[in-house]
């Protein structure tokens, strides 16, 4: 084949992809965003390409730095093939609704020439640290009230999500990989793509039990339902990780040797050990206030309530720094 034939189907094959990837967002931002005007600028892949120094300015996975027009910003090129498409095209949307709020990482535009669209995000990053290097961050543990101020931004965003719209969005994949610190060390939840609108007159939405185990929560086994509980539980997950500095994807031994998940670790061990022996032993290095151990416990009974196997029995309150405990009114009963 020759060489101009090669660039006319090259050509072809974008503009399907364009107009395929176009209707779909077009769509999607008509059911999801109720006419409300949400700017996405259109970027070819030719400028993506060389705003990223051919995808070599990698981050971590799926994830590029690009500089254009003398800015910087987060480019995610997400696996390329149909699937992930409406993926993509979903993160894009869920993301630009939240757009306004100070903890949702920002989406500029996207390319619609691939299969699956390529997503440009605002800059969010302090240039190379997620939050799940907890315990590592430069070398040097993350603080306590750093952790705290993660936590309480974060349950605010999840909120919003839950309360801001005609119909609660729940967003499915909470995990502190999932959460950004920018260069002012505000903490930037990410990655929409699985998230989901509760149907209007529903409580709940069916249809999860077969997807990816990262969705798991206990409920799910029994009634492949998810609705606002889902992100608790998930948040509580954060919470434990936050608070111990353990990465929830590890498997953690308890005293008698069975292997559990950190959730049942925690639960377990709430119950004989004091706040000292729970939470990661760097948080109470050096720090001198008095408050430190209420503080801790409501924040371990927090994320207890959060993981609690019933959903029912789930509680997520907005943390504030205002009292000794940093909880304050429930907004899930």
């Amino acid at each position: 084949m020759s060489k101009k034939s090669e660039e006319r189907k090259e050509k072809e094959r974008r503009e399907r992809a364009f107009i395929e990837n176009g209707s779909k967002l077009l769509e999607k931002l008509l059911v999801t965003c109720n006419d409300k005007s949400i700017p996405i600028r259109s970027f070819s892949a030719q400028e993506l390409q060389l705003a990223t120094n051919n995808y070599k300015n990698h981050l971590r996975k799926l994830w590029y730095k690009g500089y254009l027009e003398g800015r910087s910003f987060f480019v995610k090129a997400i696996p390329d093939n149909k699937i992930w498409a409406d993926f993509a095209i979903n993160d894009l949307v869920m993301s630009a609704q939240m757009s306004s709020h100070k903890n949702v990482l920002k989406p500029i535009g996207c390319c619609l020439e691939t299969q699956s669209p390529i997503l440009v995000y605002e800059s969010a990053m302090n240039d190379q640290i997620f939050v799940y290097h907890i315990t590592q961050q430069q070398n040097q543990p993350m603080v306590w009230e750093r952790r705290l101020k993660i936590a309480r931004q974060i349950a605010h965003a999840i909120s919003c999500l839950h309360t801001a719209f005609s119909r609660p969005v729940i967003h499915m994949y909470i995990d502190i990989k999932n959460i950004l610190l920018d260069e002012h060390d505000v903490p930037i939840l990410s990655n929409f793509y699985f998230s989901v609108s509760i149907p209007e007159g529903e409580t709940d939405m069916e249809g999860f039990q077969n997807r990816h185990p990262m969705f798991r929560t206990p409920e799910l086994e029994a009634t492949d339902k998810v609705n606002e509980k889902t992100d608790v539980y998930k948040f509580g997950v954060v919470l434990l990780e936050l608070l111990t500095g353990e990465n929830s994807d590890n498997i953690t031994r308890l005293a008698n040797d069975e292997v559990s998940s950190l959730v049942a670790y925690m639960h377990n061990r709430a119950q004989f050990c004091c706040i000292n022996e729970i939470v990661d032993p760097a948080i109470l290095v050096g720090e001198g206030d008095a408050s430190l151990e209420q503080q801790l416990q409501s924040v371990v009974d927090l994320a207890l309530t959060c993981t609690e196997e019933d959903p029912e029995r789930r509680q997520l309150w907005l943390m504030s720094p205002k009292n000794s405990g940093g909880l304050r009114a429930s907004f899930h009963d």
